[in-house]
């Protein structure tokens, strides 16, 4: 099962997202999502005011016979082709795929890193992660053999009950 985390906190960001959801389906069979949660933006404590834009962000699961590397440049296409620009580390953005887990994969690349490395540290990733695939593990590292689920209840994850279907 390969894992996508979904964000976006410019424009409008339903729209975003379900682009991006099209595309990867091109990519991407049996896909499945999580709601659409908002969320305040993960920034640092000297961002610009105007960075301060809350996000959408959702979970994606789905599969292909793909290396992690090809899913990689297949993110970045889409969210360039999606209007995605860089701004900064931190900044805005239209759209943000990220790659959080393939199966149980680990790699430790300079571009990409399996597990997602901030995953398990990230509420708006982690409730819907287990709201998708409450039993998935993670395959090693910390949190070795902790299910999603387990997980956000240790670390008292919980995020708005209003989540939206996409």
């Amino acid at each position: 099962m390969i894992l996508l985390g979904l964000g976006s906190n410019i424009g409008d960001r339903t729209q975003h997202l379900r682009r991006a959801v099209t595309a990867l389906s091109g990519i991407l069979s049996g896909i499945a999502c999580s709601r659409v949660y908002e969320t305040p933006a993960l920034l640092p404590p000297d961002a610009p005011r105007d960075w301060d834009i809350p996000y959408y962000n959702m979970v994606l699961s789905g599969s292909a016979d793909i290396s992690p590397q090809v899913l990689l440049s297949a993110a970045k296409a889409i969210e360039k082709y999606h209007g995605r620009q860089h701004r900064g580390f931190w900044a805005p953005r239209e759209i943000d795929v990220d790659i959080l887990a393939m199966g149980g994969r680990c790699l430790q690349e300079e571009d990409l890193i399996i597990p997602h490395k901030s995953m398990a540290e990230r509420d708006f990733v982690m409730v819907p992660l287990a709201e998708l695939a409450p039993d998935w593990r993670f395959p090693a590292g910390q949190y070795e053999g902790q299910t999603a689920a387990s997980l956000c209840a240790a670390k008292g994850y919980k995020l708005p009950l209003a989540g939206q279907q996409l």
